[in-house]
C-alpha cells in the first residue's frame, strides 16, 4: 500500500503510528494512515486485520 520511500511501517510493527497520513477527518476523531491502520484520537487503533489496539495514551498527570 505504500509508495514512500523509504517505505512506512507496515501494519504489524511497532511504530506503526509513524505511517504518513492519507486522510484526516479530525472533526471526526480519526486519521487513516498509508499502512491501512486507523487511527483515532484517543490513540486507539483500528488495524487492517480487524484487530483492535485499545487506547494507549498516558491516563495519569506526573506529580
Amino acid at each position: 500500500m505504500c509508495q514512500h520511500q523509504p517505505l512506512c511501517p507496515s501494519a504489524e510493527s511497532s511504530d506503526r503510528e509513524a505511517a504518513f497520513q492519507m486522510a484526516q477527518h479530525p472533526e471526526q476523531g480519526w486519521s487513516l494512515l498509508c499502512n491501512g491502520v486507523l487511527l483515532f484520537e484517543d490513540t486507539g487503533e483500528l488495524l487492517p486485520n480487524g484487530q483492535i489496539i485499545a487506547p494507549h495514551r498516558p491516563t495519569e498527570m506526573a506529580a
